[in-house]
């Protein structure tokens, strides 16, 4: 009997990971041993291991300068209209494995390193996470930048360089502790800083009206300095960027307004104009109407749309004559998308510069606006709606809250003659709100200033049509569209699950990988015992690997023979984690009744940050810590139940867990959550998902087919109607003696019992003001996990159903969503040709 393959030859037998090449692992050991030398030379004799990561990064990326140029170059060539995606988070994790797929160098390198003696899962692990992003909303744009590039558009992301993206999280005595992610103390590989095209940034000041226009003076000049990070398609030599930027004083910041001897505190004082880049708002679904956050969001606003104009001016390659001078022809080749409202002054800026720089009329300025923006709604919680307080406003933007104000004067003329002496309706669609402190909303602004809209899957598209947005679908109602979100199969399948990648292969080709719709193929092979047994084997391997991780870096030891049940997302009251335990506790009071019985044995993993100022979220952490203290020391239960918080979740640990998940929990009271994507990971890496019909779980079920997905609770016409005859918690309490013990446990201290009234908060919370309904779908749940234990008993029927879900899942690709964005609103067609790599004659 043949002994069983390395982890090393495994790998190379995953076709998916690119091929190994003689010269190829010859040219990359040469490179980086190059590139080793050079960090060397500088100060050290002995290398380290973050030594050897830095020359594989830089060997990896000397792929993609190449590419890079040529790329750039061929824009230049065609001229072709280019789309500008500008959002305040991109939630990128790590680059080079990613970079590695995309060029299909993994197994060349993977090779290279083996005959250096190094191992490269070892060297990826010394990358930092770029955590420039809090969860769904940041995540989204990344894997767009993947799918724009791999559709071969002439594509932009522009946001911000924060010096200290998310947090990272810390349990201490179960709770949440926060420390700062300083993720650029080793240095950043990847980012390639511009200083040529710095661009000045101005706040403050006033205004002054005169004969030949409007001047915006007396203001002061933070310099926004550009770092491009290549962004590779998927294997067709397409490499485009992401422009990212720093702030940066002017030398003369605070010297000009000479204070005698004041020069030392001057310089100190350069602090505040940097500060503007420092840290990202750690808040997810939440406004919190901050002056430094105001002055974030016009930061990368104006230093984009001044990039965007120089480069729509610009003539030809390498040169900067100014050709083009027509603006209206600025749709024809610049489309903006603005990822939420962050970006949302985008629109007066844009009107400033035509009309106050450009010289350009009201009317022509407009219409070029409208032509060329386009917004996407994330959210319909009213708390995450942007609403700027308009002193602030005032103060650091006077001349865009004049603008805002004209902008406001047209559009309520339009809407009173449209709909003539209705008040209420002028008052309701006013950007400007009035009573108690002046706001301007910025959602209202987007709407009116961009030709579409979207929400981000069917239902939330829906909702924002007949609720939130009503008035304005009223007025225009070919503005609204419906994008559902997708995720891209290259990180989130083929990188972080090649052996499922390699499963289907073998059975359908590669060719999926480029078009994820092809996995329908896949339901030929439903009944196929042979698929069905590796489908299965792959998942037991991804969670004996998932195990250890677990064990090695929390000290917990797990059966990986029980049911991996997963919910990882932000803590949130509306994602209902309050549920999730509630579950958890009755689950655990049932094996407390009868040990003997042969209950189906779970893990249950619940990952996730908390706003550092969110009380609520970081009580429900120190709740879940405090459940799987108490469950996980019970030796009547034993291993049938352990509860694990997976501390510090981000990228990098979802790239590990979502292959591991047997179950993947998205529970949101339906009509809250807008699309969710965490729940598209876990279809593709065939987990079952047990979850309300909220966001995109509904488009999941109606391509998995609803026998393969457990839906349980409410509907969005039923939390509707109980918001109108009252929601009572007392009624569910009253009536539910598994719910009611459960509650009494948690207010009764039995999970605290060195502080009884620890959780009063939350029992207050669920028994008086839950916004939520958790107890109006607690019965349905447990009903719905009963059913999930009997299934999972029955390996092979559930292992069918994991195959329908990953057959199902083509659908939610992100390259799906972007063909969309680029036909039905950008104007743009995608393309799967490659461009000639940069070692091709021409």
């Amino acid at each position: 009997m043949s002994k069983p393959l390395s982890d090393h030859d495994r790998k190379k037998q995953i076709s998916v990971r690119g091929l190994a090449g003689v010269e190829n692992v010859t040219d990359l050991k040469t490179n980086f041993n190059r590139h080793l030398h050079f960090t060397l030379v500088k100060d050290r004799i002995v290398a380290t291991k973050r030594d050897y990561y830095f020359a594989l990064a830089n060997t990896v990326r000397d792929h993609l300068v190449g590419r890079w140029i040529r790329t750039q170059q061929h824009y230049y060539e065609k001229d072709p209209k280019r789309v500008y995606y500008i959002s305040l988070e991109f939630y990128m994790g790590r680059t080079l494995q990613n970079t590695m797929v995309n060029l299909a160098l993994e197994n060349a390198c993977d090779e290279a390193m083996y005959q250096l003696g190094l191992e490269m899962e070892e060297l990826q692990e010394l990358e930092e996470d770029a955590g420039l992003g809090n969860g769904g909303l940041g995540r989204l744009a990344a894997c767009f930048l993947d799918s724009m590039a791999s559709l071969g558009l002439a594509a932009y992301g522009y946001g911000i360089r924060y010096e200290f993206g998310i947090f990272n999280q810390k349990i201490h005595n179960g709770w949440q502790v926060e420390e700062a992610d300083d993720w650029l103390r080793y240095g950043n590989p990847w980012e390639k800083a511009r200083p040529e095209y710095m661009r000045p940034v101005h706040f403050f000041g006033r205004t002054e009206h005169t004969p030949d226009g409007v001047k915006w003076v007396d203001t002061q000049v933070v310099l926004a300095l550009p770092y491009d990070t290549p962004v590779p398609g998927y294997r067709n030599n397409i490499v485009n960027t992401m422009r990212l930027w720093s702030a940066k004083a002017p030398c003369d910041f605070n010297l000009k307004d000479f204070n005698v001897g004041g020069y030392i505190q001057a310089v100190l004082d350069r602090n505040v104009a940097e500060n503007i880049s420092r840290v990202l708002y750690p808040n997810d679904n939440f406004f919190e109407g901050k002056e430094l956050r105001l002055k974030q969001e016009y930061f990368v606003v104006s230093a984009t749309l001044q990039d965007i104009i120089r480069r729509f001016k610009t003539s030809k390659f390498g040169s900067r004559d100014i050709v083009r001078t027509d603006f209206a022809e600025l749709p024809k080749k610049v489309a903006i998308q603005l990822n939420d409202t962050h970006p949302a002054l985008a629109i007066p800026e844009l009107i400033r510069v035509l009309v106050d720089e450009e010289k350009l009329s009201w009317e022509k300025a407009w219409e070029i606006c409208v032509k060329t923006c386009a917004y996407t709604n994330h959210t319909v919680l009213p708390e995450a709606l942007e609403r700027w307080p308009i002193d602030l406003f005032q103060h650091l933007l006077p001349r865009h809250l004049e603008i805002v104000y004209e902008i406001n004067r047209r559009h309520m003329e339009r809407v009173a003659a449209k709909f003539p002496g209705d008040v209420e309706r002028l008052r309701r669609m006013s950007l400007i709100e009035e009573g108690g402190q002046k706001r301007v909303n910025m959602a209202h602004l987007c709407i009116v200033g961009s030709h579409a809209v979207n929400g981000v899957a069917r239902i939330h598209s829906d909702i924002i049509k007949a609720s939130v947005f009503k008035d304005f679908y009223e007025m225009d109602p070919k503005k609204f569209q419906n994008k559902t979100n997708g995720i891209t199969p290259r990180r989130w399948l083929v990188m972080c699950n090649p052996s499922l990648a390699e499963v289907i292969a073998e059975r359908i080709g590669e060719e999926y990988i480029r078009d994820l719709d092809q996995l329908r193929k896949l339901e030929k092979f439903i009944n196929d015992e042979a698929f069905i047994r590796d489908v299965a084997k792959v998942k037991q391997e991804n969670k004996m690997k998932f195990a250890a991780h677990l064990e090695e870096h929390y000290k917990v030891k797990i059966n990986p023979n029980s049911m991996f049940d997963i919910q990882v997302k932000r803590i949130h009251e509306y994602k209902r984690q309050l549920l999730n335990c509630l579950h958890i506790i009755t689950f655990y009071n049932r094996i407390k009744k009868e040990p003997n019985k042969q209950w189906t044995p779970r893990t249950i993993m619940i990952g996730g940050k908390a706003a550092p100022g969110y009380h609520t979220a970081k009580m429900i952490i120190r709740l879940i810590t405090a459940i799987g203290e108490i469950v996980n020391h019970d030796p009547v239960v034993g291993d049938r139940l352990k509860v694990i918080f997976l501390e510090n979740y981000r990228v990098t640990l979802a790239e590990k867990a979502v292959p591991a998940a047997d179950l993947s929990e998205q529970i949101s009271t339906a009509g809250t959550e807008a699309s969710g994507t965490g729940n598209m990971k876990f279809m593709l890496n065939g987990a079952l998902t047990i979850g309300t019909m909220d966001g995109a779980n509904v488009e999941m079920a109606e391509e998995a087919g609803m026998d393969n997905i457990f839906i349980f609770g409410m509907r969005v016409d039923e939390v509707e109607a109980m918001d109108k005859t009252g929601y009572n918690a007392y009624d569910y309490y009253n009536r539910l003696p598994e719910l009611k013990q459960a509650i009494d446990q948690i207010a009764g201290g039995f999970f605290s019992p060195k502080q009884p009234d620890l959780f009063k908060d939350i029992v207050t919370l669920l028994m008086h003001n839950d916004r939520f309904k958790v107890f109006a779908d607690y019965e349905d749940y447990i009903k719905c996990q009963e059913k999930v234990s009997a299934l999972y008993k029955n390996s092979k029927e559930w292992t069918k159903k994991a195959i329908y879900n990953i057959a199902g899942s083509g659908k939610f690709s992100s390259d799906r969503t972007i063909a969309q964005y680029a036909r039905e609103i950008w104007g743009m067609e995608p393309t799967l040709e490659k461009i000639a790599a940069p070692d091709d004659p021409k």
